[in-house]
């Protein structure tokens, strides 16, 4: 086998620190969400590319929700959140900020998560950098 040294394009393979990728499953990876509500706040994500839920494989949902039992676990070990919300915008219509692929939100809640600043001010304020929230779910997911 011949081999030929390409480094000029590893600039297109995906770093996953980078993109946020927290872990790789088979069928879905599990991937943070750039503008979290939450702390913790991820997406779990199919590799099949689809809006229409009818259109993922019956392997790849129960993967998901494989995944979404595990978030859950390593959230409330690192964070101990009052609650969750899960749950998924098919279409613009319902809130997709990615209308051609849909994906499973999983992140925790507190009491009082939602301050003056996120309803009036339109604005959210998070105690931790992304970069922390990325090695500190990365680690407990491995």
């Amino acid at each position: 086998m011949d081999y030929i040294w390409s480094p000029w394009r590893y600039r297109y393979v995906a770093d996953d620190r980078q993109t946020l990728i927290v872990l790789r499953a088979e069928k879905n990876f599990i991937i943070l969400n750039r503008y979290p509500y939450t702390s913790g706040h991820v997406m779990i994500v199919p590799y099949v590319h689809s809006a229409d839920l009818g259109a993922i494989s019956p392997e790849a949902l129960a993967e998901m929700m494989f995944l979404a039992q595990r978030t859950q676990k390593a959230l409330q070990q690192l964070y101990h959140p009052e609650g969750y919300n899960l749950g998924m915008n098919l279409g613009r219509a319902a809130g997709a900020g990615i209308t051609g692929h849909l994906h499973l939100h999983v992140l925790p809640r507190w009491s009082g998560d939602s301050s003056f600043m996120t309803v009036i001010g339109e604005t959210r304020m998070e105690p931790e950098e992304l970069s922390t929230t990325y090695e500190r779910l990365h680690k407990a997911l491995s």
